[in-house]
Order: C-alpha cells, then structure tokens, then sequence
C-alpha cells in the first residue's frame, strides 16, 4: 500500500525486482506482470507473499467461483488476477497513485471474456470506506500488507469494514520483525485467526481470519 522503500530489499537482491517482466503460470494461464521498481517502489514488484498466496488459491483450498473478493493493496494485482482467473468476481485494490499501474497489469492478464469480473478501484486503508458496502465481500485477500506499523490500525478497520459474518480473511506474509507479530496479536482481538499454509521455500505463512462465532469455512 505505502510506497515507501522497503527495509529487506538490500539482503535479498533488487536484482527480480528491477526486471521489467515477473512470469508466472497459473490457473492455466501465463501471467506477465509488468514491474516498474524505480517509478512505484513496492507497489509494482511481485513479492513472494502473492505468490504464495496465488498457489494457496489455485489449490483450491477456498471456494472462488461466483464468490466476491476484493484484494487489497494489491500492487501489481497478481493476486487479484488470479482469483479472477478461478471464477471470482475480484475488486482489486490499491491507493490512487497505484491504479493506472495496476489497472495496466489487470487488463494485460486477463482474457477479454474474464475482463468483466475484475474491477480496480481505489482504496486507501481507514479513508474511502464509505464507497464499499459493510461486509459485502466473500473474500478478503492481502499479500504482504502488513509491513508498515503505522498502518495496523487503518488496516485493522478496513478488514473490520468489509468483513461480514461469512467473510473470510485471508492474509500471506512473512515474520521478519516483532511488529509482524504484533499485528497478528491486534488481528486475533477483533478475528478468530488461524494458520492455513506455510511455504518453506519462501518462508510465508498464510493465516485466516473470520469474524468471531462465525461458521468456519467458506
């Protein structure tokens, strides 16, 4: 969400983030995602907590056809176009000086006949909440959002917003700092959280979250 630089990028290498075309494949499909590191910084690189999160999807372990989702701080959208890609009907999300890059990656990956269940549209955590119905959406994704301290709390009623009593949240990250855990600490007073998916490869975890006394499942 925060266009910022990003503190890890110096151990890991900038080199995958400065090339100008990630490709992945899934759900059939051959997805190129355009990044653009010197322009948009984290918003337009593929972190490896999308992609976690895209297999965590493609294996099915949620239901997606004919389910609303909406993505946030999407970045490059994979996620997003993912979900759309296994029949959801996705609003991918991101902060305004994001969307005309991100709109540009949903449109370049998404078959002409899909196009329609995609739609990007602005969202800035704790702000515009007043243009999406409470608890309209069956799905809530995020990829490695959680990175920024001073934006837990916006974050924190962004989900509270959208959440319904069937919703299901479903976040990938990685530990790296206290504060990580901090915000799982915050999630888990206002959600029932549980792990759902670990990738040791790329150290991510996957956690879910749903409203409390709510059915489990979706």
């Amino acid at each position: 969400m925060a266009l910022v630089p990003y503190e890890e990028t110096a151990e890991m290498g900038l080199q995958k983030f400065h090339k100008p075309l990630a490709t992945f494949s899934f759900a059939n499909h051959t997805i190129q995602i355009r990044q653009d590191w010197r322009q948009l910084g984290v918003a337009a690189v593929v972190w490896d907590a999308a992609v976690v999160l895209s297999t965590y999807l493609e294996m099915g372990a949620v239901e997606l056809r004919g389910r609303s989702a909406v993505e946030l701080g999407a970045g490059t959208g994979l996620v997003g176009i993912v979900a759309a890609l296994l029949g959801a009907q996705v609003t991918i999300t991101d902060r305004k000086v994001a969307l005309e890059f991100l709109k540009s990656n949903v449109e370049a990956n998404l078959p002409l006949h899909i196009q329609p269940r995609a739609v990007v549209k602005e969202l800035t955590w704790g702000q515009n909440l007043g243009s999406f119905s409470p608890g309209e959406f069956d799905l809530i994704l995020g990829a490695d959002i959680i990175y920024l301290e001073e934006t837990f709390t916006d974050l924190l009623q962004t989900l509270a917003h959208l959440c319904g009593s069937h919703s299901v949240i479903l976040l990938a990250c990685r530990i790296r700092y206290e504060r990580d855990n901090n915000f799982l600490a915050m999630l888990e007073r206002q959600f029932s959280v549980s792990k759902v998916h670990y990738d040791p490869e790329k150290d991510v975890h996957v956690y879910k979250a749903q409203k409390r006394n709510q059915r489990e499942g979706l």
